[in-house]
């Protein structure tokens, strides 16, 4: 019987992302099986493989679709030719594929930020990396977050973002189909990984941490699917000057912290208190992972919520890490009405300060 392309070279799943269409155009084109064959493996009509090959073939215009379909191209010359060496796995130039759970992480980090308002995928084809760029007020754009090209190459392959544009940097925006992928993965997803927070209600992050046991009790889910997130909306806005209430520095700002903030719930310390390192005296959980991007993402979040101190600490990140809105933040701090908005740009004057101190200028830039 034909088999279906499904394992690596040694042996082993090939990840549970890679679409079905792309295993029959694979099978067909790099291993040779007749379009009947895999259609009477995958149970389906053979009209129904042949639509799904010569749709993935009109698809390699796509730079990242077409990157995608080489690597995996090399599993099946590897398995058609098993004393092929499979050195161009790991060539730097051709990445391996992500694994599910890295592409699911990557992936709710990445389309969570296309879903903002004017938020695009800008990639270019001598780089191993893009970068999300979110048009704001008179045209100006902020980089909110940086992304492999491996993984943009699977949620390419995926269908989960598109580029209507041909050039030097092509620019990709999500899909429906990638909105309710990201739908779903949400859905999934633990609160801890979906950045929960965990306070009772009207209680500073500065006051006593809760007792253990409380944590499950008063998590909540917060506005994780917003199309703009607080930090954008305040940005346009216009002080009585009719300048910007924000300016691109601040923006700047708040939104490095923001990356930082979801680079580090991932990995393995997924479940960080940042409630408990905020409270007087406290230190944040004692796990340590040296040496990994989660650690140094979390170790700069923790200097830079240090060096704000209680209270401003706490409305930068309930405003650009939790994404809760400036009324709702004012309600649970228990400030007056229309005070946060002051209370944030001081702060992120302050992280602005900063990250200039720590990182050197420019450090509010990801990436």
């Amino acid at each position: 019987m034909t088999q279906i392309l499904n394992t690596r070279p040694d042996g082993t799943e090939l990840p549970g992302w890679v679409p079905d269409a792309a295993r029959h155009y694979l099978s067909h084109i790099e291993m040779g099986h007749p379009i009947r064959a895999l259609a009477r493996t995958a149970e389906c009509h053979a009209s129904t493989i042949l639509r799904q090959i010569r749709r993935l073939e009109t698809r390699r215009d796509d730079p990242l679709v077409d990157d995608a379909l080489d690597v995996l191209g090399q599993v099946s010359r590897c398995k058609t030719h098993p004393m092929q060496e499979p050195v161009a796995m790991n060539n730097s130039a051709q990445p391996m594929m992500p694994d599910d759970e890295t592409l699911t992480s990557e992936a709710q980090r990445i389309l969570r930020r296309l879903r903002e308002t004017g938020a695009l995928l800008a990639v270019a084809a001598e780089m191993d990396k893009g970068v999300v760029v979110r048009n704001g007020p008179e045209g100006a754009q902020t980089r909110t977050a940086v992304v492999d090209r491996c993984v943009a190459q699977a949620m390419a392959l995926n269908g989960w973002i598109a580029t209507d544009g041909e050039g030097r940097i092509l620019r990709y925006h999500i899909t429906a189909a990638g909105r309710n992928a990201l739908e779903d993965m949400l859905a999934k997803a633990t609160p801890e990984a979906l950045g929960t927070e965990f306070c009772e209600e009207q209680t500073s992050f500065a006051a006593t941490p809760p007792p253990a046991g409380a944590l499950q009790k008063t998590a909540r889910r917060l506005r994780y699917t917003l199309a703009e997130s607080p930090l954008a909306a305040l940005a346009r806005r216009r002080d009585a000057h009719g300048a910007p209430f924000l300016s691109d520095n601040l923006v700047q700002a708040g939104e490095r912290l923001r990356e930082d903030f979801e680079l580090a719930q991932m990995g393995e310390a997924v479940t960080q208190n940042w409630d408990r390192f905020l409270a007087p005296g406290g230190q944040g959980d004692s796990v340590s992972f040296e040496g990994s991007a989660p650690s140094a993402a979390r170790a700069r979040v923790g200097s830079a919520l240090a060096d704000l101190g209680p209270g401003l600490s706490d409305i930068v990140l309930r405003c650009c890490c939790y994404l809760e809105g400036l009324e709702t933040a004012e309600k649970r701090l228990g400030w007056s009405a229309r005070s946060g908005k002051i209370v944030l740009r001081i702060a992120l004057m302050r992280l602005r300060k900063h990250y200039v101190e720590t990182l050197g200028p420019g450090s509010a830039m990801i990436g």
